[in-house]
């Protein structure tokens, strides 16, 4: 059981990373930063909600579905979840390197386009690494979600 201290610095602490995560996931394709870092943080910031609550409040709390008991860590929903989100991670980071094939490109072949007429930005430049980044973001937060919760159950 956790206090009421923790929980309180969860949900002001929580929505700051959050932030912090999509921040340096956007500026990944320009500047030190991108998925890899963003996945960590976005981690950080949902094992803060499980220290706070717990494994299955995302289902039960959030979700307001019955979590099933006397199932095995394995088969808990949050956790395939977390395996399937690994997995379209990797379809993603494959999908990205291959994409340069298609043009006649090599491997993890990278383009950008710039977007005029943006509202509020004006001018958005579009770099392909940024599916890359979104892949390994991906892949980062389901590997590491994965061994959390597992690891947590025993």
């Amino acid at each position: 059981m956790t206090t009421t201290i923790m929980r309180t610095t969860a949900r002001v602490t929580v929505p700051i990373v959050l932030v912090l995560s999509i921040s340096l996931f956007l500026q990944g394709h320009n500047l030190p930063g991108g998925g890899f870092i963003g996945g960590v943080l976005t981690t950080a910031a949902l094992v803060l909600i499980y220290v706070a609550y717990d494994l299955d409040y995302l289902e039960s709390g959030v979700l307001g579905q019955e979590v099933e008991s006397g199932t095995s860590i394995f088969e808990h929903r949050t956790v395939l979840a977390y395996r399937r989100t690994l997995l379209l991670g990797l379809l993603v980071v494959f999908g990205s390197g291959v994409a340069g094939f298609l043009v006649g490109d090599p491997f993890l072949t990278q383009t950008y386009v710039h977007l005029e007429g943006v509202p509020i930005y004006h001018e958005v430049e579009l770099a392909s690494a940024l599916v890359f980044d979104l892949g390994v973001f991906l892949v980062v937060v389901g590997s590491l979600l994965t061994i959390v919760s597992v690891v947590s159950a025993e």
